[in-house]
């Protein structure tokens, strides 16, 4: 490796974020970038593993210790090669992926992981910046045609393959624009859709054409599409949210995730809140704020974080956050010994920002 004792001299370093009460102010991402030092650095505390669990823990199996390496030696046309040997879309798995390899990181054992997700996005963000990113149009053409149904990471990237194989592609998106929950899920602050711009701007130049607004099935007839394509992948994801049937579901002020997210992902575009006239009837149709009001989210995963930070930034007055399952510990015990992904618990930026955490909930009713 380029820095053999690197992880005996430097210790794991995060990027610096705005303060709190400045982030709060606006919807864009706040994470900074490490100086050329610290990047170096970083990058020098992998270590020259006889097996790098990395590998295994990546569910895309990105060959980490290799771009860590060019890293350290600032070799970044090499880094981009490697990553982007098996990564589609690293300027998004660099800011939203949970980092299962950094919880199989053999450094792991007995100190901080390598930071290998900020590694990852830095890699793209430079490759972007020295030109190193540009359309890859196949050699060869097969003749055949395939639509996608669905636009968001895997319809991408289920895309961005065939078309490298040759093929025709054709991306269906019910929505005004792609992306899926990219766009529409996941908030501004953790993933600024101008990410989502560039590379679906990247996808068009290498051939790949995009259909919006075309709800297949509903204004897009199946058996056009069955006739005009030599096939048909489904990647519309999983849309239905989980409810819960508890008395007092149907209140008022009581609404699913998505439909919140989604509203405030369109609106800081500046776009129409509302339904989308091709999407299902029974999306919501009023608008929610959060504002002055006591918010109480029901679950303690991502999408429950990304409420709390929307929450935080509407003003809400507090935000209170249930979760079924007990608190975790903050690190490995005996029954989550390297490499099993450990349950720890997790704090993430939007509950830096603020929330009461509440552990072990069982919920029974909800009432005014």
């Amino acid at each position: 490796m380029g820095k053999p004792t690197g992880f005996k001299e430097f210790t794991r370093e995060l990027p610096g974020k705005q303060p709190v009460q400045e982030r709060l102010q606006h919807y864009s991402e706040f994470v900074e970038r490490y100086s050329d030092e610290k990047l170096n650095q970083q990058s020098g505390r992998c270590m020259d593993c006889g097996v790098p669990f990395c590998h295994h823990g990546c569910p895309l199996g990105n060959v980490i210790p290799e771009f860590n390496h060019a890293v350290y030696n600032e070799d970044w046309k090499e880094a981009y090669d490697i990553l982007n040997s098996t990564n589609n879309f690293p300027e998004f798995t660099g800011r939203i992926c949970p980092a299962p390899c950094e919880t199989a990181c053999v450094l792991g054992i007995n100190q901080p992981a390598v930071a290998i997700e900020e590694i990852e996005k830095h890699i793209i963000e430079i490759a972007f910046e020295k030109g190193f990113v540009h359309p890859k149009k196949p050699n060869l053409y097969s003749g055949k045609k395939v639509a996608v149904i669905g636009s968001g990471p895997a319809g991408l990237a289920t895309a961005a393959q065939l078309n490298a194989a040759g093929h025709a592609v054709t991306v269906y998106e019910r929505d005004d624009a792609p992306g899926g929950l990219l766009r529409y899920g996941i908030p501004d602050f953790k993933l600024e859709k101008s990410i989502v711009d560039r590379r679906i701007k990247l996808m068009e130049e290498e051939g790949i054409v995009f259909k919006c607004l075309a709800n297949v099935g509903i204004n897009v007839p199946i058996n056009d599409i069955l006739r005009e394509y030599n096939a048909v992948v489904l990647a519309g994801g999983s849309t239905t949210p989980r409810n819960l049937f508890i008395p007092g579901r149907e209140l008022n002020g009581v609404h699913f995730a998505m439909d919140f997210l989604k509203q405030n992902n369109k609106r800081v575009a500046g776009k129409d809140c509302l339904s989308n006239p091709n999407i299902e009837s029974n999306i919501l149709h009023k608008e929610v704020m959060a504002a002055g009001k006591n918010v109480i989210v029901i679950g303690g995963g991502d999408t429950g974080s990304d409420c709390v930070g929307t929450s935080n930034r509407h003003g809400a007055k507090t935000v209170t956050q249930f979760e079924l399952l007990p608190k975790p510990p903050k690190e490995r015990d005996e029954f989550m010994p390297w490499p099993v992904y450990p349950m720890l618990l997790k704090e993430t930026s939007s509950h830096e920002e603020g929330a009461d955490r509440k552990w072990g909930c069982c919920y029974q009713r909800i009432c005014r």
